[in-house]
């Protein structure tokens, strides 16, 4: 974690579908983490994923992989609300 001006950067881990990936997002591929910095769409909803390191990987419309995302949680009145899970905000 670390704090930014606005808030508090939080990185999870999460299960990405090509409909789901995203810039920024980090997939480890063969023991090497990869960060996602363009995406292309392709047909039969498949996606091809650009990595800082110049390599490609084209993600099948059905591939399911765990990503690594850094979410901005915004600081509210409380401290901590950004925190909690929006069900259990007042």
């Amino acid at each position: 974690m670390r704090n930014t001006a606005s808030g508090l950067a939080v990185a999870s881990h999460i299960e990405i579908t090509s409909s789901t990936v995203r810039r920024g997002d980090v997939i480890q591929i063969g023991g090497r983490l990869c960060r996602v910095v363009n995406l292309v769409q392709l047909p039969g909803g498949a996606k091809q994923l650009l990595f800082e390191s110049g390599e490609l990987l084209t993600m099948h419309s059905r591939s399911r992989f765990t990503a690594l995302r850094m979410r901005l949680m915004q600081r509210g009145g409380d401290q901590f609300r950004g925190l909690s899970s929006s069900r259990h905000r007042r």
